[in-house]
């Protein structure tokens, strides 16, 4: 099936489910996690498409800028995961064998097949029950053709689905004498994204960064301060004063078992008390880890935990449980 077809069942699917979405940041949230990544390759247009058509808040975009300093949807500063790049281009790797988003220029970007994500010192393909990889005809796109088709299809459908960006890897693009943060920033003000009422999260995992959002470029949109690290667990006062949210790991959020009950941690509890929303990472339905299934996954963490949304692959899933309750 080419890209054409699989762009054409993600418009009939919104079709069917078109009336308008109010997004409410007092609601639970379902962020799709570099699209439909489930079903397609992640964060491809055809991902993206198919997400909106599953309704859920926001989608999220991954970003890194090429040589001409183009943002780019894609997860990691690295291109040897999710493309062919090492076949089209195999003497642009650098020192460390890896071939680097920045640099290529977004022509010669287009020029690569996507794919699913597979490691690339095996070409074993990183969860295999998912979209063949190899299959289809994806490719990397910027930033603006993704906000250019969803404010489309908003426009078209009279949904509201907002955008819930990544500036990804800051530290390494000012290495390479780029200014990542000022060009998304740029951007999303030049396509409507200012302030905290205009559907937009936006979110990093380097505080510092975050921060100098807030304080010293003055930003006034709804700030997410990824987490990984149990000692970030202990700075939420800190992040409360430039961020309105965190976004953990879900295991820290989950302490231990009892019978068939999770204890949790004081994360979530503790996060509500500085105003701060939650939304943990990442709900695969085909990576489950301690939960025997999916839904016992989203009933602990959104009903018993008491989360405020969530990164999911499977996007139809989670805004299907979160209708049931």
């Amino acid at each position: 099936m080419n890209s054409i077809s699989l762009f054409l069942i993600g418009l009939l699917l919104f079709s069917c489910n078109s009336h308008k979405k109010e997004t409410n940041m007092n609601t639970k949230i379902v962020i799709a996690h570099r699209g439909a990544s489930g079903y397609l390759p992640e964060h491809t247009m055809e991902a993206k498409a198919m997400a909106y058509a599953m309704t859920p808040h926001f989608i999220e975009q991954d970003l890194v800028l090429s040589k001409d300093n183009v943002p780019i949807v894609i997860h990691d500063i690295y291109l040897d995961d999710v493309t062919d790049v090492a076949v089209k281009f195999a003497d642009r790797k650098r020192k460390d064998n890896r071939f680097y988003v920045i640099d290529f220029t977004f022509d010669e970007l287009q020029m690569l097949k996507v794919t699913e994500r597979f490691n690339h010192e095996t070409s074993e393909q990183f969860y295999p029950n998912r979209y063949p990889k190899g299959k289809g005809n994806f490719k990397l796109h910027s930033f603006e053709q993704e906000i250019a088709l969803i404010q489309g299809l908003n426009k078209a459908t009279g949904k509201d689905i907002g955008i819930y960006p990544e500036i990804k890897d800051p530290v390494f693009h000012q290495k390479e004498g780029r200014k990542i943060t000022e060009v998304v920033l740029e951007i999303l003000a030049d396509y409507g994204y200012k302030t905290k009422k205009d559907n937009c999260i936006l979110q990093c995992f380097d505080a510092a960064e975050l921060e100098r959002i807030r304080v010293v470029l003055k930003s006034d949109l709804f700030l997410v301060q990824l987490m990984e690290f149990e000692e970030e667990t202990k700075q939420l006062a800190h992040f409360a004063t430039y961020a309105d949210g965190i976004g953990p790991w879900y295991k820290q959020i989950l302490d231990k078992k009892v019978g068939e009950k999770w204890q949790f941690t004081t994360l979530v509890s503790d996060a509500h008390k500085l105003g701060l929303k939650v939304h943990p990472y990442t709900f695969r339905a085909d990576s489950l880890d301690e939960f025997a299934t999916f839904d016992q996954m989203m009933e602990t963490l959104f009903i018993e935990a008491d989360i405020d949304g969530a990164f999911t692959d499977f996007p139809d899933l989670v805004v299907n449980f979160l209708k049931e309750k």
